[in-house]
Parts: C-alpha cells; sequence; structure tokens
C-alpha cells in the first residue's frame, strides 16, 4: 500500500449510534473496509450480542483477521450478496444492517489497485481482485457508445463522447494498460475544467463504478436488507455519490409509504397493504470539523430507517 495512506471512518459514532445497538443484538456491517464501524458496533455490544461483517476486497479480508472476537465473524462477499453471506454465516433475522457505500480510502491510496490518477500503475479498479474483468480489459474491447454512456452516466461528464472517440483511437496503436495512459487521454479530451478539480476525476469514477457495478449491487442489496431486518430493525446508509443517494432515497421513501393502489378498490383499511420502513429524522451530514479533519468526509449522505 502507498506509504502514509491511512482510512478515517466517517460519521463513526453517528452512524453506530443510529443502529440503536442492543447488548444482545445481532448487526450487519455490509462493507467491512478497514473495520472501523465494525469496531465500534462490537464494542457497544455485550457478550451475547453478535456481529457479521461483509466485503468483496480481499485486503479488506485480511485486515479483518486482526479483530480476534468470537462475536465476530467476516464473510468474503459483495455487499450486494448480503442475503448469501448472513445464510453463510448463519444469521436469520437482525436489529441492524449498516452499509458505508463506494470506494475506501485504502483502496484509492494504495496506487497499484489502479483506482487513482494521481500514480501511474496497472489500470484494475477491481474492488475484488480475485475475480472479474480489469478496467483495461473493458476498455479494450467496449465499443465508443458503450464508453460514452458508461462515462456521461456514472461520471456526468459532458465530454464523454469526445473522451470514447479518442480511447477508441488511441488502443489502435498501443494497448492501454495503465491509470497514467488513461488520464492523459481523458484530459487531452476534456476542454474546460472545474476548478480544483483534475479532468479525469470524472471518468476515473465512473469507470470504477462500472467495473464494480456499484449502483447495481446498491439496488439489489437494500431489498435483502429489508427482509433480513427484525421489526423494529434499524438500516443505516451512508453513501458518497448523488446516484448512489438517489437509490438509498428512493428506495427507502417507497417502502415507507403505502402501495399507490388505484382508486375505488373495494378495500377495507385493514387490507390496505402497509408501509415497510419508517424514516428516521432527516438525511445527516458531517459536521464541518469533521470535513476538516477528513476533506473525504465531505460529500458523505447518511439516511436512516427503521423496519415496521
Amino acid at each position: 500500500m502507498t506509504a502514509g495512506s491511512t482510512h478515517v471512518t466517517v460519521l463513526l459514532e453517528e452512524a453506530v449510534e443510529s443502529l440503536a445497538v442492543k447488548t444482545d443484538g445481532v448487526y450487519m456491517d455490509a462493507t467491512f473496509g478497514r473495520g472501523g464501524h465494525s469496531r465500534r458496533i462490537l464494542a457497544a455490544l455485550g457478550e451475547k450480542g453478535r456481529l457479521v461483517a461483509v466485503d468483496r476486497d480481499p485486503y479488506a479480508i485480511a485486515a479483518g483477521a486482526a479483530i480476534d472476537d468470537s462475536r465476530f465473524q467476516l464473510v468474503h462477499r459483495a455487499f450486494g450478496e448480503i442475503g448469501e453471506a448472513a445464510a453463510e454465516a448463519g444469521v436469520r433475522d437482525v436489529d441492524g444492517i449498516l452499509f458505508d457505500v463506494g470506494v475506501s480510502s485504502p483502496q484509492i491510496d494504495d496506487g497499484e489497485r489502479g483506482f487513482s490518477f494521481r500514480y501511474d500503475a496497472p489500470l484494475d479498479m477491481r474492488m475484488d481482485t480475485t475475480q472479474g474483468e480489469t478496467a483495461a480489459e473493458w476498455l479494450a474491447r467496449a465499443e465508443i457508445r458503450d464508453i460514452t454512456e458508461v462515462i456521461r452516466n456514472y461520471g456526468e461528464e459532458r465530454f464523454a463522447f469526445q473522451i470514447a472517440k479518442k480511447v477508441v483511437a488511441a488502443r489502435l496503436e498501443q494497448p492501454i494498460v495503465t491509470t497514467g495512459q488513461f488520464a492523459a487521454i481523458v484530459r487531452e479530451a476534456v476542454r474546460t475544467r472545474e476548478p480544483g478539480q483534475d479532468p479525469a476525476t470524472r471518468s476515473f469514477q465512473a469507470l470504477r463504478i462500472h467495473i464494480n457495478q456499484e449502483l447495481r449491487q446498491l439496488e439489489v442489496a437494500l431489498p435483502q436488507a429489508l427482509e433480513l431486518l427484525k421489526p423494529g430493525g434499524r438500516l443505516v446508509v451512508i453513501s458518497f455519490h448523488s446516484l448512489e443517494d438517489r437509490i438509498v432515497k428512493t428506495f427507502m421513501r417507497a417502502q415507507s409509504t403505502a402501495d399507490d393502489l388505484p382508486k375505488g378498490l373495494p378495500l377495507r383499511a385493514d387490507q390496505l397493504p402497509k408501509p415497510k420502513l419508517r424514516l428516521l429524522g432527516k438525511p445527516f451530514k458531517p459536521s464541518a470539523a469533521e470535513v476538516a479533519a477528513n476533506p473525504r468526509a465531505r460529500s458523505a449522505v447518511m439516511r436512516v430507517a427503521e423496519k415496521l
């Protein structure tokens, strides 16, 4: 890992407080990372409590080996497979589930992972390095249309088409296999830049989201989490990107309102579908002090709901 890289857990106290941890409860940390939230949950649990953590990154799994606690189990899976992870751990009903989605600081700061344009390294970008296609492999085969859609939809980049054309032209001369190559191509295509932001920022984000299917993972994970929760169980989700937060907001709002049935149906009040979630408070953001201490926290948004 690149020297000096550390992971500062965002909204640590606020997230665990929102879980309302019961000493004998069963909880899931769907995004273990480097274990900041997990360690805090374990500190709040009693002897009979249990925590199942999930992560698809082998480096996170290796870091989790440092937690020697009989109440703790770490499962190597993507959070989109939280249902399978729970079954693998022998857990059926849980009192709370925490998601802290997106890329982690160690993933960005380890240049060899290929997540950042700050280091010239292999263009990998896989969160789970044991399987799947690398970013370089995808760029080598994708058509202009596909590259354009990914960069436009996931990076909200207005020069997506120009970038895609340059990628396809460049790979005819030599394979695009490093972060430095891809960043240089993007910078050449982006005609104007936002103050203080590298022109490659949006494209790197888009490619990472696509390679790891991050938004799709979130879409399939939330319904599974709802099924796993006991009545009164808490769902806490921290997101760092507007596209992620939109998925969370849409899901929680849909599950916290009764189904929209056609008017005039001959149903009694007790026959009407009941909402499955109750929203708790407004979306929560890090304090100015936390952002000052950890600038990567600035875009974080936490939403909390309780199962009815």
